[in-house]
């Protein structure tokens, strides 16, 4: 298995294009099961969960193709693919394929909508919690749906004459049921009213996107969604939004090694919460036309108290690379994790460097030191690798992260991007 080694101690200094949106090209993925016409993606990034959920929807019988390089196209840019549902032949996705990736469960909206039937396992995906799927089939019976688990199934039929609009006030928000919810009232008959709905980005690129597909919806952006259904959608060309999670990761990786890094393609307005965060820090944010730069000063890290939100919230997806961050803060911090229930398995790895970290049901106590020392790191989740990658950077001595698949999972060529900066850091075949 591969890992990857560096040695820590260099400032980043250069720029770093931030690529797609992974949480919006997967819904965004999945969108084409909507129509019988071609819908085609810009800017989807290279990563094994883009890959996992090709093999998902080309077993429902969606054809893929992944166009070249247009002249004068930058090498940072992302794969321009085209998706057709012409037919869907098979309304099964089976364990083998789901139970890898969490979001690939929500291929159940579309295929009920389109389809009005649908058998999908249940989901796997990251050990940070439970994350059930409870709202997602609250949303579909509400929407007429008849839902049966069987054998770690869900099967799921929609009434004769297909899925039918509702008023859904959502208990808590959630991003995939909202998309999942969304998509499926698109081809409902009537109108579906979604109240509590997720706002983050990725869900304003999805219903942007099946806006361009045909879909009538209002409410985007914010947290009362309404869709009037139409009895069909067709293809569009849509672009994937630059990666939030990614930006804010760079961004973090800069404050704790110093130099000047500019983030080319970065949108500021989908993470001002943890930009306000890291101004806090001692870290200058410059908005320029082209991106973010982001600049150490010479006054150290200082220590800040975050607690994670649904958007316009600090984003859970941002908090083991925050919490790397504090390890080498001047004082003392605290991070009050909100969403999952089991998101701290990274601290043990960051107390390997050196950390100073104690952790009380949802909140960790970051006692900032001046140094950490290299170590030999186990990657436990997507994020919280990369947390291990940007305590790395800053270590003194070497440090080399194992078991990297998760990383492959959400970051697109993270050791290039790195490296181009001035970092020390390489891909080791395992």
């Amino acid at each position: 298995m591969d890992r990857i080694r560096l040695v820590g101690g260099n400032e980043l200094r250069g720029e770093i294009p931030i690529s797609g949106a992974k949480n919006a090209a997967l819904p965004l993925m999945i969108a084409s099961l909507l129509t019988d016409e071609p819908l085609v993606l810009q800017n989807v990034p290279r990563l094994a969960d883009v890959k996992q959920l090709e093999r998902i929807l080309e077993n429902h019988g969606v054809d893929i193709a992944v166009h070249g390089r247009r002249r004068g196209e930058d090498q940072g840019v992302g794969q321009r693919m085209t998706f057709h549902a012409a037919d869907i032949v098979d309304t099964t996705a089976p364990y083998e394929l789901v139970s890898v990736m969490r979001a690939s469960f929500w291929v159940i909206g579309p295929l009920l909508a389109r389809c009005h039937e649908a058998r999908v396992s249940l989901p796997g995906g990251c050990a940070i919690g439970t994350r059930p799927v409870d709202l997602f089939l609250f949303g579909l019976k509400q929407l007429g749906a008849e839902i049966d688990i069987d054998e770690g199934y869900v099967v799921a039929r929609a009434p004769k004459g297909g899925l039918v609009g509702a008023h859904i006030v959502l208990p808590k928000v959630s991003v995939g049921a909202t998309h999942t919810i969304l998509m499926a009232a698109t081809l409902a008959r009537g109108v579906t009213v979604i109240e509590n709905a997720a706002q983050e980005p990725e869900i304003t690129n999805v219903a942007e996107c099946l806006v361009a597909m045909g879909a009538k919806i209002t409410g985007i952006g914010t947290r009362t969604l309404t869709i009037e259904g139409v009895d069909k959608l067709h293809g569009a060309t849509v672009d994937v939004i630059p990666d939030r999670i990614e930006t804010g990761t760079f961004a973090m990786a800069a404050a704790m090694t110093g130099g000047d890094v500019l983030l080319r393609g970065a949108r500021p307005e989908h993470l001002q919460s943890a930009l306000d965060i890291l101004a806090r820090t001692g870290t200058e944010l410059t908005y320029e036309v082209d991106g973010i730069r982001v600049r150490r000063n010479g006054n150290g890290i200082q220590p800040v108290d975050v607690e994670t939100d649904p958007f316009p919230g600090f984003p859970t997806d941002l908090q083991a690379q925050f919490m790397a961050l504090m390890t080498m803060s001047s004082g003392v911090s605290n991070i009050r994790e909100t969403i999952f229930e089991n998101r701290y398995m990274h601290v043990a790895e960051l107390a390997r460097f050196g950390a100073d970290i104690r952790v009380e049901g949802q909140l960790a106590t970051i006692t900032g030191k001046p140094t950490l020392k290299g170590a030999q790191v186990m990657a436990t989740d997507l994020r919280a690798s990369v947390s291990l990658v940007i305590a790395g950077l800053a270590a003194r001595g070497e440090t080399v992260v194992n078991r990297i698949y998760h990383l492959d999972r959400g970051f697109e060529r993270l050791e290039d991007k790195l490296s181009r900066c001035g970092a020390e850091i390489e891909r080791v075949a395992g």
